[in-house]
């Protein structure tokens, strides 16, 4: 089906541009969302009569998302999740959890600018586009820890997994005194320097 566009969509092309799309894509993504209109000829007049609107109105749009952007921008956010012992998240991370961890820092974003590549299912930092506006789009990070000390060591770097791993590899190991004849107990240091002061 050709479509004339009425805003930037991405990986399509710019307003006014005569694209053609599969039918099921323009019927119920694009035709409805007023994104754009059926190429015809009664249509592209009327494009063309209500240009200068259509971008005026784009323009302004931008603009508005522009100076929002500032607020949202660069924004770390925090969600703790139960979690396996190997880090997978019992659920996975939704837009709704993102939208709500950024009016809860003062950004204010819909759920559709939201744009994740794939879910969020285990414990980390991730990086998730925000699209403010077809021409307009930042990056936020997204921190997803089990408690607030683990978030803190994540923003600096550490994983978090590997780490507690490393813990549990070292194990157990028991006083070992050079000196003591077979089945004697090793005394603790401690319990030598207390006998030594009295």
């Amino acid at each position: 089906m050709d479509i004339i566009l009425l805003e930037r969509v991405e990986k399509l092309g710019a307003i006014g541009d005569v694209v053609s799309v599969k039918d099921g894509y323009a019927r119920n993504y694009l035709l409805p969302n007023k994104k754009a209109l059926r190429a015809n000829e009664r249509n592209k007049k009327v494009f063309e009569a209500n240009r200068a609107k259509i971008e005026s109105d784009n323009a302004e749009r931008r603009t508005a998302a522009q100076a929002d952007s500032g607020n949202v921008d660069g924004k770390q956010i925090i969600l703790i999740r139960a979690s396996s012992n190997s880090g997978q998240l019992y659920g996975s991370v939704s837009v709704r959890d993102i939208v709500d961890g950024l009016k809860a820092e003062g950004a204010n974003v819909a759920k559709h600018m939201i744009v994740l590549e794939r879910p969020i299912k285990t414990l980390g930092v991730f990086d998730v586009k925000v699209s403010l506006h077809p021409e307009v789009a930042v990056n936020i990070k997204v921190n997803v820890a089990r408690s607030a000390d683990e978030a803190e060591l994540q923003t600096q770097g550490v994983d978090v997994m590997a780490a507690m791993f490393e813990q549990d590899v070292s194990g157990f190991t028991e006083a070992y005194d050079p000196n003591a004849e077979p089945g004697e107990i090793a005394i603790e240091e401690e319990a030598e320097e207390g006998e030594a002061q009295a």
